[in-house]
């Protein structure tokens, strides 16, 4: 299993995407939940990207 790799900025950009879909956040509060641990606890750089690129 040492081979798989993940995209934790893709995975974070999907996570937004969704999180948007089902509910309304404001950017900041959108990288809040993707950070948190009742969310998807990603680190902040990686909900700053998802966040950025799913507001695109």
């Amino acid at each position: 299993m040492n081979h798989i790799k993940v995209d934790w900025n893709h995975q974070a950009y999907l996570a937004a995407k969704n999180y948007l879909s089902i509910e309304s956040f404001s950017k900041a509060g959108l990288i809040e939940q993707l950070e948190s641990s009742a969310g998807d606890q990603y680190t902040h750089a990686q909900a700053v990207f998802g966040a950025n690129k799913a507001y695109k």
